[in-house]
Protein backbone atom coordinates (compact mmCIF):
# COMPACT_ATOMS: atom_id res chain seq x y z
CA UNK A 1 0.00 0.00 0.00
CA UNK A 2 1.15 3.55 -0.69
CA UNK A 3 1.41 6.49 1.69
CA UNK A 4 -1.49 8.15 -0.12
CA UNK A 5 -3.71 5.11 0.37
CA UNK A 6 -2.69 4.70 4.01
CA UNK A 7 -3.54 8.34 4.68
CA UNK A 8 -7.06 7.87 3.26
CA UNK A 9 -7.61 4.74 5.36
CA UNK A 10 -6.45 6.42 8.57
CA UNK A 11 -8.56 9.52 8.00
CA UNK A 12 -11.68 7.46 7.30
CA UNK A 13 -11.20 5.24 10.33
CA UNK A 14 -11.70 8.26 12.58
CA UNK A 15 -14.86 9.65 11.05
CA UNK A 16 -16.81 7.09 8.96
CA UNK A 17 -19.09 4.23 10.01
CA UNK A 18 -17.41 0.83 9.43
CA UNK A 19 -20.35 -0.74 7.59
CA UNK A 20 -18.39 -2.25 4.70
CA UNK A 21 -15.38 -4.51 4.40
CA UNK A 22 -13.32 -2.33 2.11
CA UNK A 23 -11.07 -3.64 -0.61
CA UNK A 24 -7.44 -2.51 -0.29
CA UNK A 25 -8.15 0.14 -2.92
CA UNK A 26 -9.11 3.79 -3.22
CA UNK A 27 -10.36 5.22 -6.50
CA UNK A 28 -10.10 8.83 -7.55
CA UNK A 29 -11.00 8.89 -11.26
CA UNK A 30 -12.88 6.92 -13.89
CA UNK A 31 -13.49 7.09 -17.61
CA UNK A 32 -15.44 4.53 -19.59
CA UNK A 33 -14.52 1.14 -18.13
CA UNK A 34 -11.17 2.21 -16.65
CA UNK A 35 -10.60 3.59 -13.14
CA UNK A 36 -7.50 4.94 -11.37
CA UNK A 37 -6.19 4.92 -7.81
CA UNK A 38 -4.45 7.86 -6.05
CA UNK A 39 -1.04 6.69 -7.29
CA UNK A 40 -2.08 6.48 -10.93
CA UNK A 41 -2.65 2.72 -10.93
CA UNK A 42 -5.12 1.73 -13.65
CA UNK A 43 -7.82 -0.94 -13.43
CA UNK A 44 -10.30 -2.48 -15.84
CA UNK A 45 -13.72 -2.24 -14.19
CA UNK A 46 -15.75 -5.42 -14.70
CA UNK A 47 -18.19 -4.47 -11.91
CA UNK A 48 -19.52 -1.13 -13.21
CA UNK A 49 -19.78 0.07 -9.62
CA UNK A 50 -22.01 -2.94 -8.74
CA UNK A 51 -23.92 -2.58 -11.99
CA UNK A 52 -24.52 1.14 -11.49
CA UNK A 53 -22.35 2.76 -14.17
CA UNK A 54 -24.35 1.11 -16.93
CA UNK A 55 -23.01 3.43 -19.64
CA UNK A 56 -19.50 3.65 -18.19
CA UNK A 57 -17.84 6.18 -15.96
CA UNK A 58 -18.39 9.83 -16.89
CA UNK A 59 -20.20 9.33 -20.19
CA UNK A 60 -20.20 12.82 -21.78
CA UNK A 61 -23.96 12.86 -22.43
CA UNK A 62 -24.67 11.91 -18.83
CA UNK A 63 -22.21 14.48 -17.47
CA UNK A 64 -23.76 17.17 -19.68
CA UNK A 65 -27.30 16.32 -18.58
CA UNK A 66 -26.30 16.48 -14.91
CA UNK A 67 -24.50 19.80 -15.38
CA UNK A 68 -27.33 21.36 -17.40
CA UNK A 69 -29.94 20.45 -14.80
CA UNK A 70 -27.70 21.41 -11.87
CA UNK A 71 -27.34 24.94 -13.20
CA UNK A 72 -31.06 25.19 -13.99
CA UNK A 73 -32.93 23.81 -10.98
CA UNK A 74 -31.66 21.10 -8.65
CA UNK A 75 -34.51 20.35 -6.29
CA UNK A 76 -38.12 21.25 -5.60
CA UNK A 77 -40.64 19.31 -3.53
CA UNK A 78 -43.09 16.52 -4.29
CA UNK A 79 -46.02 18.93 -4.20
CA UNK A 80 -45.09 20.72 -7.43
CA UNK A 81 -44.92 19.38 -10.97
CA UNK A 82 -41.55 19.03 -12.75
CA UNK A 83 -40.67 18.15 -16.31
CA UNK A 84 -37.51 16.05 -15.63
CA UNK A 85 -39.58 13.72 -13.46
CA UNK A 86 -42.38 13.64 -16.01
CA UNK A 87 -40.09 12.99 -18.97
CA UNK A 88 -38.39 10.09 -17.21
CA UNK A 89 -41.76 8.58 -16.27
CA UNK A 90 -42.94 8.93 -19.87
CA UNK A 91 -39.78 7.23 -21.16
CA UNK A 92 -40.21 4.31 -18.78
CA UNK A 93 -43.87 4.05 -19.74
CA UNK A 94 -42.76 3.66 -23.36
CA UNK A 95 -40.24 0.94 -22.48
CA UNK A 96 -42.42 -1.05 -20.09
CA UNK A 97 -44.94 -3.49 -21.58
CA UNK A 98 -48.66 -3.02 -20.99
CA UNK A 99 -50.32 -2.79 -18.55
CA UNK A 100 -47.48 -1.19 -16.51
CA UNK A 101 -47.66 2.57 -16.98
CA UNK A 102 -47.02 4.40 -13.72
CA UNK A 103 -43.82 4.87 -11.74
CA UNK A 104 -42.56 6.49 -8.56
CA UNK A 105 -38.94 7.56 -8.09
CA UNK A 106 -36.81 7.16 -4.98
CA UNK A 107 -33.09 7.30 -4.20
CA UNK A 108 -31.98 3.66 -3.86
CA UNK A 109 -33.00 0.14 -4.74
CA UNK A 110 -33.91 -0.79 -1.19
CA UNK A 111 -36.31 2.19 -1.11
CA UNK A 112 -37.87 0.99 -4.36
CA UNK A 113 -38.50 -2.42 -2.85
CA UNK A 114 -39.90 -0.84 0.31
CA UNK A 115 -42.31 1.11 -1.86
CA UNK A 116 -43.25 -2.01 -3.80
CA UNK A 117 -44.04 -3.90 -0.59
CA UNK A 118 -46.19 -1.04 0.72
CA UNK A 119 -47.96 -0.80 -2.61
CA UNK A 120 -48.73 -4.53 -2.62
CA UNK A 121 -50.12 -4.28 0.91
CA UNK A 122 -52.27 -1.30 -0.06
CA UNK A 123 -53.59 -3.04 -3.19
CA UNK A 124 -54.47 -6.32 -1.48
CA UNK A 125 -55.22 -5.35 2.10
CA UNK A 126 -52.83 -8.10 3.20
CA UNK A 127 -49.62 -8.00 5.19
CA UNK A 128 -47.48 -11.09 4.53
CA UNK A 129 -44.94 -11.75 1.79
CA UNK A 130 -43.18 -14.67 0.16
CA UNK A 131 -39.57 -14.43 -0.98
CA UNK A 132 -36.80 -16.81 -2.01
CA UNK A 133 -33.79 -18.23 -0.24
CA UNK A 134 -30.61 -16.56 -1.45
CA UNK A 135 -32.43 -13.40 -2.52
CA UNK A 136 -31.22 -9.86 -1.95
CA UNK A 137 -33.66 -6.95 -1.86
CA UNK A 138 -31.89 -4.30 0.22
CA UNK A 139 -30.86 -3.49 3.77
CA UNK A 140 -33.62 -1.26 5.15
CA UNK A 141 -35.94 -2.97 7.62
CA UNK A 142 -38.79 -3.78 5.27
CA UNK A 143 -36.43 -5.04 2.58
CA UNK A 144 -34.53 -7.19 5.08
CA UNK A 145 -37.88 -8.76 5.93
CA UNK A 146 -37.93 -10.35 2.46
CA UNK A 147 -34.16 -10.85 2.10
CA UNK A 148 -33.39 -14.54 1.89
CA UNK A 149 -29.86 -14.59 3.31
CA UNK A 150 -29.38 -15.25 7.01
CA UNK A 151 -26.05 -13.40 7.10
CA UNK A 152 -27.94 -10.17 6.38
CA UNK A 153 -31.09 -10.93 8.37
CA UNK A 154 -29.86 -12.63 11.51
CA UNK A 155 -28.86 -9.65 13.61
CA UNK A 156 -32.17 -7.91 12.97
CA UNK A 157 -34.51 -10.89 13.32
CA UNK A 158 -36.05 -9.53 16.51
CA UNK A 159 -37.33 -6.33 14.90
CA UNK A 160 -38.35 -7.40 11.39
CA UNK A 161 -41.52 -9.09 10.20
CA UNK A 162 -40.94 -12.76 9.52
CA UNK A 163 -42.13 -13.79 6.09
CA UNK A 164 -42.03 -17.06 4.17
CA UNK A 165 -38.93 -18.10 2.21
CA UNK A 166 -38.89 -20.82 -0.42
CA UNK A 167 -36.11 -22.25 -2.61
CA UNK A 168 -35.43 -20.20 -5.73
CA UNK A 169 -36.77 -21.95 -8.82
CA UNK A 170 -39.16 -24.18 -6.87
CA UNK A 171 -42.73 -23.33 -7.93
CA UNK A 172 -44.18 -26.18 -5.87
CA UNK A 173 -42.73 -24.69 -2.68
CA UNK A 174 -44.02 -21.28 -3.69
CA UNK A 175 -47.53 -22.68 -4.15
CA UNK A 176 -47.46 -24.12 -0.65
CA UNK A 177 -46.36 -20.77 0.83
CA UNK A 178 -48.87 -18.62 -1.02
CA UNK A 179 -52.11 -18.22 0.92
CA UNK A 180 -54.98 -15.88 1.64
CA UNK A 181 -52.88 -13.63 3.88
CA UNK A 182 -50.07 -13.08 1.34
CA UNK A 183 -49.94 -9.68 -0.34
CA UNK A 184 -47.20 -10.55 -2.83
CA UNK A 185 -44.27 -12.71 -3.75
CA UNK A 186 -41.05 -10.87 -4.58
CA UNK A 187 -38.48 -12.47 -6.86
CA UNK A 188 -35.41 -11.58 -8.94
CA UNK A 189 -35.15 -12.67 -12.61
CA UNK A 190 -31.52 -13.48 -11.79
CA UNK A 191 -30.27 -13.81 -8.22
CA UNK A 192 -27.19 -11.63 -8.52
CA UNK A 193 -26.00 -11.30 -4.94
CA UNK A 194 -27.19 -14.86 -4.34
CA UNK A 195 -24.66 -16.31 -6.78
CA UNK A 196 -25.85 -15.35 -10.30
CA UNK A 197 -28.73 -17.83 -10.61
CA UNK A 198 -31.05 -17.15 -13.58
CA UNK A 199 -34.71 -18.08 -13.19
CA UNK A 200 -35.46 -21.53 -14.66
CA UNK A 201 -37.58 -21.61 -17.81
CA UNK A 202 -41.24 -21.08 -17.01
CA UNK A 203 -40.60 -20.24 -13.35
CA UNK A 204 -41.72 -16.59 -13.36
CA UNK A 205 -44.77 -17.39 -15.47
CA UNK A 206 -45.81 -20.07 -13.00
CA UNK A 207 -45.27 -17.74 -10.05
CA UNK A 208 -47.47 -15.09 -11.66
CA UNK A 209 -50.24 -17.61 -12.15
CA UNK A 210 -49.91 -18.95 -8.60
CA UNK A 211 -49.98 -15.46 -7.09
CA UNK A 212 -53.09 -14.43 -9.01
CA UNK A 213 -54.84 -17.67 -8.10
CA UNK A 214 -54.82 -16.65 -4.42
CA UNK A 215 -55.31 -12.90 -4.96
CA UNK A 216 -51.66 -12.01 -4.38
CA UNK A 217 -49.37 -9.90 -6.59
CA UNK A 218 -46.01 -10.66 -8.17
CA UNK A 219 -43.20 -8.18 -7.58
CA UNK A 220 -40.16 -8.57 -9.83
CA UNK A 221 -36.99 -7.02 -8.42
CA UNK A 222 -35.08 -5.64 -11.42
CA UNK A 223 -32.64 -3.56 -9.37
CA UNK A 224 -29.67 -5.43 -10.83
CA UNK A 225 -31.16 -6.86 -14.02
CA UNK A 226 -33.09 -3.85 -15.36
CA UNK A 227 -32.31 -1.36 -18.16
CA UNK A 228 -30.55 -3.76 -20.49
CA UNK A 229 -28.27 -5.80 -18.25
CA UNK A 230 -29.62 -9.19 -19.37
CA UNK A 231 -29.86 -8.43 -23.09
CA UNK A 232 -33.49 -7.31 -22.73
CA UNK A 233 -34.68 -4.03 -21.26
CA UNK A 234 -36.04 -5.95 -18.28
CA UNK A 235 -35.14 -9.39 -17.03
CA UNK A 236 -38.76 -10.54 -16.80
CA UNK A 237 -39.07 -10.17 -20.57
CA UNK A 238 -37.10 -13.40 -21.01
CA UNK A 239 -40.03 -15.17 -19.34
CA UNK A 240 -42.71 -13.58 -21.48
CA UNK A 241 -44.60 -12.17 -18.48
CA UNK A 242 -45.60 -8.78 -17.15
CA UNK A 243 -45.51 -8.57 -13.33
CA UNK A 244 -47.90 -6.52 -11.23
CA UNK A 245 -45.04 -4.45 -9.80
CA UNK A 246 -41.42 -4.04 -10.90
CA UNK A 247 -38.53 -2.25 -9.23
CA UNK A 248 -35.53 -0.60 -10.90
CA UNK A 249 -32.29 0.86 -9.58
CA UNK A 250 -28.52 0.65 -10.02
CA UNK A 251 -28.00 1.09 -13.78
CA UNK A 252 -31.02 3.39 -14.13
CA UNK A 253 -29.04 6.40 -12.91
CA UNK A 254 -25.69 5.53 -14.49
CA UNK A 255 -23.98 6.66 -11.29
CA UNK A 256 -26.60 8.98 -9.83
CA UNK A 257 -28.76 7.81 -6.87
CA UNK A 258 -32.14 6.98 -8.33
CA UNK A 259 -34.45 3.96 -8.29
CA UNK A 260 -38.10 3.36 -9.06
CA UNK A 261 -41.07 1.14 -8.47
CA UNK A 262 -43.55 0.74 -11.31
CA UNK A 263 -46.94 -0.91 -11.48
CA UNK A 264 -50.10 -1.40 -13.45
CA UNK A 265 -52.68 1.36 -13.17
CA UNK A 266 -55.00 -0.89 -11.18
CA UNK A 267 -52.32 -1.51 -8.56
CA UNK A 268 -50.68 1.93 -8.45
CA UNK A 269 -54.01 3.72 -8.14
CA UNK A 270 -54.64 2.06 -4.77
CA UNK A 271 -52.03 4.42 -3.27
CA UNK A 272 -53.40 7.63 -1.81
CA UNK A 273 -51.64 11.01 -1.49
CA UNK A 274 -49.33 10.81 1.51
CA UNK A 275 -49.06 7.01 1.47
CA UNK A 276 -45.47 7.21 0.22
CA UNK A 277 -42.87 9.86 -0.41
CA UNK A 278 -39.37 11.09 0.23
CA UNK A 279 -37.54 14.38 0.29
CA UNK A 280 -35.45 13.43 -2.74
CA UNK A 281 -38.08 11.32 -4.48
CA UNK A 282 -37.97 12.39 -8.12
CA UNK A 283 -35.05 14.77 -7.62
CA UNK A 284 -34.64 16.80 -10.79
CA UNK A 285 -30.92 16.16 -11.34
CA UNK A 286 -31.21 12.41 -10.85
CA UNK A 287 -34.30 12.19 -13.07
CA UNK A 288 -32.52 14.14 -15.80
CA UNK A 289 -29.54 11.82 -15.43
CA UNK A 290 -31.67 8.69 -15.68
CA UNK A 291 -33.40 10.03 -18.79
CA UNK A 292 -29.96 10.59 -20.36
CA UNK A 293 -28.95 7.01 -19.46
CA UNK A 294 -32.03 5.59 -21.18
CA UNK A 295 -31.38 7.79 -24.21
CA UNK A 296 -27.78 6.57 -24.49
CA UNK A 297 -28.78 2.91 -24.12
CA UNK A 298 -31.28 3.34 -26.96
CA UNK A 299 -29.07 5.46 -29.21
CA UNK A 300 -26.05 3.14 -28.88
CA UNK A 301 -28.06 -0.09 -29.11
CA UNK A 302 -26.71 -1.29 -25.78
CA UNK A 303 -29.51 -3.74 -24.98
CA UNK A 304 -28.73 -5.79 -28.06
CA UNK A 305 -25.03 -5.32 -27.42
CA UNK A 306 -25.41 -6.75 -23.91
CA UNK A 307 -26.88 -9.90 -25.40
CA UNK A 308 -24.06 -10.22 -27.93
CA UNK A 309 -21.20 -9.39 -25.56
CA UNK A 310 -22.79 -11.50 -22.85
CA UNK A 311 -22.49 -14.55 -25.07
CA UNK A 312 -18.83 -13.68 -25.65
CA UNK A 313 -18.18 -13.34 -21.92
CA UNK A 314 -19.89 -16.67 -21.27
CA UNK A 315 -17.77 -18.38 -23.91
CA UNK A 316 -14.55 -17.00 -22.47
CA UNK A 317 -15.45 -17.82 -18.87
CA UNK A 318 -16.53 -21.33 -19.84
CA UNK A 319 -13.13 -21.89 -21.44
CA UNK A 320 -11.46 -20.71 -18.23
CA UNK A 321 -13.70 -22.98 -16.15
CA UNK A 322 -12.83 -25.95 -18.35
CA UNK A 323 -9.11 -25.35 -17.90
CA UNK A 324 -9.60 -24.96 -14.14
CA UNK A 325 -10.89 -28.54 -14.00
CA UNK A 326 -12.27 -29.61 -10.65
CA UNK A 327 -11.46 -26.19 -9.22
CA UNK A 328 -14.44 -24.67 -11.05
CA UNK A 329 -18.09 -25.69 -11.15
CA UNK A 330 -18.84 -23.79 -14.35
CA UNK A 331 -20.48 -20.55 -15.43
CA UNK A 332 -23.96 -19.09 -14.80
CA UNK A 333 -25.81 -16.00 -15.91
CA UNK A 334 -27.46 -14.15 -18.75
CA UNK A 335 -26.45 -11.13 -20.83
CA UNK A 336 -23.75 -9.04 -19.18
CA UNK A 337 -24.38 -10.58 -15.77
CA UNK A 338 -22.19 -13.68 -15.48
CA UNK A 339 -20.69 -15.70 -12.68
CA UNK A 340 -17.63 -17.98 -12.69
CA UNK A 341 -18.32 -20.55 -9.98
CA UNK A 342 -15.49 -22.07 -7.96
CA UNK A 343 -15.53 -25.28 -5.98
CA UNK A 344 -14.32 -23.57 -2.80
CA UNK A 345 -14.64 -20.20 -1.18
CA UNK A 346 -10.92 -20.15 -0.45
CA UNK A 347 -10.08 -20.42 -4.14
CA UNK A 348 -12.63 -17.81 -5.13
CA UNK A 349 -11.30 -15.38 -2.51
CA UNK A 350 -7.73 -15.88 -3.69
CA UNK A 351 -8.75 -15.30 -7.32
CA UNK A 352 -10.67 -12.15 -6.42
CA UNK A 353 -7.76 -10.69 -4.45
CA UNK A 354 -5.20 -11.61 -7.11
CA UNK A 355 -7.36 -10.12 -9.86
CA UNK A 356 -7.51 -6.84 -7.99
CA UNK A 357 -3.74 -6.85 -7.59
CA UNK A 358 -3.37 -7.59 -11.31
CA UNK A 359 -5.53 -4.61 -12.26
CA UNK A 360 -9.08 -5.85 -12.80
CA UNK A 361 -12.14 -5.22 -10.62
CA UNK A 362 -14.47 -8.20 -10.18
CA UNK A 363 -17.06 -9.05 -7.53
CA UNK A 364 -16.93 -12.00 -5.14
CA UNK A 365 -20.47 -13.03 -4.26
CA UNK A 366 -22.14 -15.94 -2.47
CA UNK A 367 -18.70 -16.98 -1.23
CA UNK A 368 -17.69 -18.95 -4.32
CA UNK A 369 -18.70 -16.88 -7.37
CA UNK A 370 -16.66 -14.30 -9.26
CA UNK A 371 -19.30 -12.02 -10.75
CA UNK A 372 -18.60 -10.15 -13.99
CA UNK A 373 -21.06 -7.36 -14.87
CA UNK A 374 -19.33 -4.52 -16.72
CA UNK A 375 -20.79 -1.39 -18.30
CA UNK A 376 -23.10 -2.16 -21.19
CA UNK A 377 -20.87 -0.10 -23.49
CA UNK A 378 -17.52 -1.46 -22.29
CA UNK A 379 -15.07 -1.39 -25.24
CA UNK A 380 -14.45 -4.94 -26.42
CA UNK A 381 -10.70 -4.44 -25.99
CA UNK A 382 -11.22 -3.51 -22.34
CA UNK A 383 -13.56 -6.44 -21.83
CA UNK A 384 -11.06 -8.92 -23.25
CA UNK A 385 -8.18 -7.32 -21.38
CA UNK A 386 -10.10 -7.66 -18.11
CA UNK A 387 -10.89 -11.31 -18.77
CA UNK A 388 -7.28 -11.91 -19.85
CA UNK A 389 -6.09 -10.54 -16.50
CA UNK A 390 -8.62 -12.69 -14.65
CA UNK A 391 -7.55 -15.75 -16.61
CA UNK A 392 -3.92 -14.98 -15.86
CA UNK A 393 -4.37 -15.00 -12.11
CA UNK A 394 -6.43 -18.18 -12.24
Amino acid sequence: MSARFDAIVNRERAVYAPTARRWPLALVRGLGSRVWDPDGGEYVDLTAGWGVTSIGHCHPKLVRAIADQAKTLMQTTNIVFSTPQLELAEHLDRLMPDPIHKSFFVSAGTEANEGALKLAAAATGRSQFVSTLGSFHGRTLGAIGVLGQEKHRGRWSGIIRENAFVPYGDAVAAKEALGEHVAAMIVEPVQGEGGVHPAPDGYLAELLELCHAVGALLIVDEIQTGVGRTGRWFGFEHSGIVPDIATLGKGLGGGMPIAAFLATDAVMDTMQPGDHGGTYAGNLVTCRAAKAVLDVIEEEGLVERAARLGAHVAERLEAIAARAGEGSLGVRGVGLLRGLVFASGETASRVHAAALEAGVLTSLTAGTVIRVFPALNIPEDDLDRGIDLLEGVI
